[in-house]
């Protein structure tokens, strides 16, 4: 297979090159923003509040799954990264070929999981009586396309890693414009509700999948590959988990403490069951910067640590934090004097909007907060220090996000407010320990061979 002209991510300026990568990362995670943003809007607009609570619940259970994929296939990430970095293009193709074994049988093994125990996750998510049904149906058919999550996910971190933000920027636009029509089709045109949105999610997935794979083919790769590279290799499969199991893990507790919040939400009724899922994914579109630059600064410390310009990673770091703080100030500013604004475009029941306001007031603290913990997560996870990265999420969910809501949630008359605060709390803590570890590991910040 021909290779492509090198990627620029170890040359040049700075800034400009960690920009020009992240903006088209920025903007496919906006577009996968929307993707999961249309079920919501659509079933709020079209369908009604008992079915928008089970996309709520529905979609929270699959965010986390979809996290902890995204944390495990940043080891294929970081690994190919290094491998370009250090010009060794064959390895990084029998690499990946190992990771998409590994990934098929995560694949199958959490398929066979999730369809048959749709009303039992629905049961332990304390699912409110009059959106069950709805829950478990979305849950259940979601289900059925964790093949195609997985394979998106493999595919995006692959092309990060060799400095490539333009490919998964097209296969998740593909994604979003099925999404949006199947969910106008089957939600408003034939009032299918949560399920309709279901089927819509997993229709769009497999359509991108496939578009990616023939995309793929057509496409000049910056390593070598071949079907014969399709095989488990034990020493690439260790690198990938080595970076990627702590990240997941991570990914795992940390969507977990989030996941707890919609328990507890959802003990306090449908309408604050609704109102967080919908500020779920409005917080999703205000921590957009943040999550670009984490993803974008691995790739580019992986690849410049790779190439053993160490320097070049440490300035990456700080021009990223200070430029996603302007962002975050924005964001900051917006959800805290727009929140119904931006929450009106989710949902047409304005007790739902109020309420989503007032968890939104809580979270603009953290997208100042988010600017500076994301960009460091990045830089770690870049230099191959995922078990740190793992201390220091499970830290923050478990030691103070979990225990900070349900102390809010004991409050008389707490509302959607006090249990927003566990996270810019959370946020807070996890930063003074990322500070004290770069400290720690100032130049000894390499990938463990």
């Amino acid at each position: 297979m021909k290779q492509s002209t090198q990627n620029k991510l170890t040359q040049g300026n700075i800034l400009k090159s960690l920009i020009s990568f992240a903006f088209p990362v920025l903007l496919a995670l906006f577009l996968q923003a929307m993707y999961g943003a249309a079920d919501l809007i659509i079933v709020g607009k079209f369908a009604g509040t008992y079915e928008q609570s089970g996309v709520a619940s529905g979609s929270q259970l699959f965010n986390m799954i979809t996290m902890i994929i995204t944390g495990l296939t940043m080891g294929v990430t970081v690994f190919v990264g290094d491998c370009i970095g250090r010009g060794n293009r064959e390895k990084a193709g029998q690499g990946i070929g190992s990771g998409i074994v590994l990934f098929s049988a995560l694949a199958l093994l959490l398929t066979a999981l999730l369809v048959p125990s749709s009303d039992l996750l629905s049961e332990l998510m304390h699912a409110p009586a009059e959106a069950f049904t709805q829950t478990s149906n979305y849950i259940k058919i979601c289900g059925i396309g964790t093949v195609f999550i997985i394979a998106y996910n493999v595919i995006g971190a692959v092309f990060r890693g060799v400095g490539d933000a333009k490919t998964p920027l097209l296969t998740v636009a593909v994604a979003c414009l099925i999404n949006i029509l199947g969910d106008l089709l089957l939600v408003a045109g034939f009032g299918m509700g949560a399920s309709g949105a279901a089927i819509a999610t997993v229709s769009a997935q497999a359509v991108s999948v496939l578009f990616s794979l023939h995309f793929i083919s057509k496409k000049t790769l910056p390593f070598s590959f071949s079907k014969e590279y399709i095989r488990f290799e034990k020493n690439y499969v260790k690198r990938i988990l080595a970076v990627g199991v702590p990240i997941g893990l991570q990914e795992m507790l940390v969507q977990f403490s989030f996941l707890f919040i919609q328990v507890v939400v959802n003990r306090m009724g449908v309408v604050e069951s609704a109102a967080v899922g919908v500020a779920e994914k409005v917080c999703v579109f205000l921590m957009l910067v943040a999550s670009a630059y984490m993803q974008s600064i691995s790739a580019f410390v992986a690849q410049n640590n790779g190439a053993g310009a160490y320097n070049r990673s440490k300035k990456a770091l700080f021009y990223g934090i200070k430029t996603a703080l302007l962002a975050g100030l924005l964001m900051s500013i917006l959800s805290f004097f727009g929140g119904a604004m931006l929450s009106s475009a989710f949902s047409n029941e304005s007790s739902v909007i109020a309420s989503a306001h007032e968890y939104l007031k809580a979270y603009s603290i953290d997208c100042l907060l988010t600017a500076i913990l994301f960009c460091f997560i990045g830089y770690f996870n870049g230099c191959g220090k995922t078990v740190f990265v793992m201390v220091q999420g499970v830290f923050g969910a478990f030691c103070v996000r979990i225990p900070t809501v349900f102390l809010m949630s004991q409050i008389e008359d707490a509302s959607l407010f006090h249990i927003g605060l566990g996270t810019p709390v959370s946020s807070a803590a996890q930063i003074v320990l990322c500070i004290a570890a770069y400290r720690f590991y100032n130049s000894i910040c390499t990938i463990e061979k």
